[in-house]
């Protein structure tokens, strides 16, 4: 991934975090034919190795596991993508003084490779969807379970789907969010964000202001 100095951000809880926000990543693997990609919802294990394990489920139709488990020696991609907004020159103080600016996208994103371990496990897999219904069904009135259905149809359910286990050899995080704009651009950033994108002018507030501490302005 391009990488300005800029852009990245290497604190692990911070890419934790997002990977817990925005679970849906897009699986990336390598075989013969080409690379292919699917979305998948992900659980992260954090505690599991020094970036984390990402564990997750795909129907046994999906030939990519099958293309994985072929090519155990070539390691596996997942995106995760968070908040990304147009950015206009027209928020920029600059344009106004020099007109010297062009449109950009600011956007969050993390990337996670590490070899994936196919499970064809029936307990793993059953407490693989336990626990990814349990982390998105929590807090929800009323909270739905796995056990709420008939066991014989779970059972169906879990013998059409398969497990993977991928721990986490390298964890890239890139938040671009106007760090390379000047003071007062970051500001017409945030006011012109604050309405039709609240998460992102918030996260353009928030490092700026860390911009500017560790700067010692």
């Amino acid at each position: 991934m391009y990488q300005p100095p800029h852009h990245v951000e290497d604190r692990i809880e911070v890419m934790h975090a997002l990977i817990g926000a925005h679970p849906l990543g897009l699986l990336i693997s390598a075989g013969s034919e080409g690379p292919t990609a699917n979305a998948i919802p992900f659980l992260l294990d954090t505690d599991i190795g020094p970036n984390g394990r990402l564990r997750c489920h795909l129907a046994r139709a999906n030939s990519q596991w099958r293309e994985i488990s072929a090519n155990p020696d070539k390691p596996v991609l997942i995106v995760f993508q968070g908040p990304d907004v147009y950015v206009s020159p027209s928020m920029y103080a600059t344009k106004r003084e020099t007109g010297k600016v062009v449109p950009t996208w600011n956007y969050v994103m993390v990337q996670a490779r590490g070899m994936a371990r196919v499970v064809d496990d029936r307990d793993w897999i059953a407490n693989q969807i336990s626990d990814l219904t349990q982390s998105h069904e929590q807090g929800r009135q009323p909270e739905w379970k796995v056990t709420d259905a008939p066991a014989p149809f779970i059972d169906a359910q879990i013998k059409g789907i398969i497990g993977l286990e991928i721990e986490i050899t390298d964890l890239q995080g890139k938040w671009k969010i106007s760090q390379n704009r000047p003071l007062a651009d970051r500001a017409g950033v945030v006011a012109g964000l604050t309405g039709s994108a609240p998460e992102m002018a918030g996260l353009v507030r928030r490092y700026s202001d860390e911009r500017e501490i560790r700067s010692g302005k």
